[in-house]
């Protein structure tokens, strides 16, 4: 799965097209992202120690809830609130970085060499839209090395400098491509229906969506990572998996399952379900078979089948484009009131101009900071149907089910130095998925076979 507190996948897609349809680095960095994670951990001299911390926690308020070693505990508090205060630091260094480009001209100026260069709007869109990627890239990089920096001194990272630059300016490239169409695409929409521009791009954007979660699989995450067959190296986990997913009444494929070689970069372990229809596929880290159970890994292996087989990639689709389109409407509102007070004092001639791309991209990043409690309200909701999946479809695989999958997520938020107490407000604005404590303790609490009453997924497990 990914991070708790980081925008879940359909949110990132979500962001990714709102910010390249105007130019912006769309990838939230993980550096920035506040760290509580929900199926990760850390490096092996830790794991290996995992048993000896667990036989003293601090606070030791009640057995049955997730603690940590008093070392260990003022660690993730302290990470914990570093990562937070990052990610906060990086919002407003992003609004204050573009409104400096828009109050110094900078913008302006980028459009009149562009405009320099020829009359044909394609050729100025070449020019424009590069300078203002690599710009706002060049000045958030800051905030991403310290995020780097501060996963490395926690140990949550043992990704080199040399692959961490080489991983950054790919994404730069893969903006600065993405951002040359679809700035052509919404500038001649902007050109062609001045009124109704904000509904004919949420329209164009739905397409635009699905291609990303369609071929992001295939082309897009195999540069960043390298990815084989499941069945290659790891054939029993592979018939394990079979079983679970038979058990389930939900057979996946063989050719859906993939090892993820997350070792070369980090020391967290992870799975997640990604792609849509012939890319659709479930992506197991390799840190996750060396460094969990057996039982523990079905169980992430079945809060991942729940994604795949509650059909959540699909509603998270959904709800994006519903997102999508308040979101248009809301941006086409606000850069008409934006250029009505400011459009003299930053040189632009109307939306039209090349330079209210930085204005979108101002509104954009203010808008996506709002929209964070919406969209991780509804992944939340998501990852706690996949918690109770998980626990139901590994009931009568694995001894005591319920005990396993709260063992799961001891383990992973001791070992990933998981927020042991996050804050209400950080919790509601930023945790993708529920906090650790709350997952295990309603794994711990959840036995409806107990109580002879019927599980909410997975009818047919005795």
């Amino acid at each position: 799965m990914g991070r708790c507190v980081s925008f879940h996948r359909f949110g990132a897609v979500f962001c990714l097209t709102l910010c390249a349809a105007a130019l912006a680095d769309a990838s939230h960095p993980e550096a920035t992202m506040p760290n509580a994670p929900a199926f990760s951990a850390v490096s092996a001299s830790t794991v290996n120690s995992s048993a000896l911390a667990r036989q003293s926690t601090a606070p030791q308020a009640n057995p049955r809830e997730y603690t940590l070693p008093p070392g260990r505990y003022e660690k993730a508090v302290a990470y914990s609130r570093a990562s937070y205060t990052l990610y906060f630091v990086s919002v407003f260094l992003t609004v204050l970085v573009t409104l400096i480009i828009l109050q110094l001209g900078i913008a302006a100026r980028f459009r009149d060499w562009a405009e320099s260069t020829s009359d044909q709007r394609w050729v100025q869109g070449l020019v424009f839209a590069p300078l203002l990627v690599i710009v706002l890239a060049i000045a958030s990089l800051p905030v991403r090395l310290y995020g780097h920096v501060l996963s490395l001194r926690y140990e949550m990272s043992v990704q080199g400098w040399g692959s961490w630059f080489q991983d950054w300016f790919k994404e730069q490239l893969l903006m600065v491509g993405l951002g040359l169409i679809l700035v052509r695409g919404l500038s001649a929409i902007l050109r062609k229906s001045p009124r109704r521009w904000w509904f004919y791009s949420w329209l164009a954007a739905l397409p635009v969506l699905l291609f990303f979660v369609f071929v992001a699989p295939w082309f897009i995450d195999p540069l960043f990572n390298t990815f084989e067959p499941l069945q290659a190296e790891h054939p029993d986990l592979v018939s394990a998996i079979e079983n679970l997913t038979r058990h389930a009444g939900v057979p996946i494929p063989r050719d859906r399952m993939f090892l993820m070689k997350a070792s070369e970069k980090t020391n967290e372990i992870n799975a997640y379900v990604t792609g849509m229809g012939a890319s659709k596929r479930v992506v197991i880290w390799d840190t996750t078979i060396q460094k969990a159970t057996l039982n523990e890994t079905l169980c992430i292996v079945g809060h991942e089948l729940g994604h795949y087989v509650l059909g959540h990639v699909w509603k998270g689709f959904l709800f994006a484009a519903g997102l999508l389109f308040v979101g248009f409407y809301a941006l086409f509102r606000a850069l008409h009131w934006t250029l009505d007070h400011w459009s003299g004092d930053w040189r632009i001639y109307g939306q039209e101009d090349w330079a209210s791309f930085a204005v979108l991209l101002l509104l954009l990043e203010i808008g996506t900071f709002l929209a964070a409690p919406v969209i991780n309200g509804f992944s939340r909701m998501q990852e706690h149907a996949a918690d109770v999946y998980a626990v139901e479809v590994i009931h009568g695989l694995v001894p005591d089910s319920s005990e396993v999958a709260a063992q799961t997520f001891q383990d992973l938020g001791e070992l990933d130095l998981s927020d042991p107490n996050p804050p209400p407000f950080i919790t509601f604005w930023l945790y993708s998925h529920p906090p650790i404590n709350d997952r295990l303790v309603f794994a711990r609490s959840y036995d409806p076979w107990a109580k002879g009453e019927s599980p909410k997924y997975v009818k047919y497990v005795k």
